[in-house]
């Protein structure tokens, strides 16, 4: 598709957002950047340091384990492949655990008895709730896959992740995208948290329903997207304009920035919009995982009618 141009005002900030019968026009902001908040933290004294339990997240960084049971549950419901499952020794007569065992044992899954503290050690956030499921490296789409997924003649949603870091929002940001009936989720394949066993629980799975790519450069993949018909929006405190008003009918690519320095400007200046959630409270703002959320529903409203 090409590109169209947007029309501008003078000046760091530009005209509001609309469609017209030719398309939209292009949407900016003031950028003023924002410089990351830094954090001092004490460092711990070697004997706390050697009285502190150890925790090791090698497999964890790796997005080899899924823990908990209704992740768990969900990687046996939707065949996830599941090379065997690591269940705490004295959980075994639990009724949620018995289920999972015989689903275990129809899916032919071998299943091994270990202490506590080995599951603690796997575990991200300790809570792994007596099982931990080992599975393979995630598998994850290409952009490809998700564009050819979407409804040529449906509204389609993916959500764009702009170096995202924390995988606790990153796993909230997968779930609210899935429960909306976004297409996928694209993520960089640098400077980014990926798919590991804290996403797993903080999905509660949902990353098991939808496809996630792994781009090389967030950038091309949106011009990518433009090609294929999405119009591309960036959620920035910055922005002029509120949800309400942005034009989030039909095929959207709602861009999320990192935590702490938000829409880098190259991902900015290839949007064709920019919207933020509308505020009457003294918060700064909500994490990116909220914000999220809220536009994903945003996205769902403004389109039920099309998507009933």
């Amino acid at each position: 598709m090409a590109q169209k141009k947007r029309p501008q005002k003078g000046g760091d900030n530009q005209s509001k957002p609309r469609r017209g019968t030719d398309g939209r026009a292009r949407a900016a902001q003031g950028r003023g950047a924002r410089p990351a908040a830094q954090q001092r933290t004490a460092q711990p004294s070697r004997a706390q340091q050697a009285a502190a339990p150890q925790r090791r997240d090698t497999h964890a960084s790796e997005g080899n384990y899924i823990e908990g049971r209704r992740a768990a549950f969900e990687a046996l419901r939707t065949g996830f492949p599941i090379k065997r499952a690591l269940i705490a020794q004295g959980v075994e007569n639990e009724p949620a655990i018995r289920d999972l065992l015989a689903g275990l044992g129809e899916a032919g899954v071998g299943v091994k008895s270990v202490p506590r503290t080995q599951l603690d050690t796997i575990s991200s956030h300790g809570a792994h709730q007596g099982i931990v499921l080992e599975v393979g490296k995630f598998p994850y789409a290409d952009l490809s896959d998700i564009i050819a997924a979407a409804p040529a003649d449906a509204p389609a949603l993916v959500v764009v992740l702009d170096h995202v870091t924390d995988a606790g929002n990153f796993g909230a940001i997968v779930r609210s995208a899935e429960v909306v009936g976004a297409t996928g989720v694209v993520i960089p394949n640098k400077r980014s948290a990926e798919v590991t066993v804290a996403t797993y629980k903080t999905s509660t799975g949902a990353v098991m329903h939808l496809p996630i790519a792994q781009v090389p450069n967030i950038t091309r993949a949106l011009e990518d997207l433009k090609s294929a018909g999405f119009w591309v929006g960036g959620a920035t405190e910055h922005a002029e304009d509120v949800c309400w008003d942005a034009p989030f009918e039909g095929r959207v690519a709602l861009v999320m920035g990192s935590e702490g320095d938000g829409i880098s400007r190259l991902v900015l200046d290839t949007c064709d919009f920019t919207t933020k959630l509308p505020q009457r409270g003294e918060t700064e703002s909500l994490n990116v995982a909220q914000a999220a959320t809220a536009l994903c529903f945003e996205w769902m409203r403004r389109n039920r009618d099309a998507l009933a």
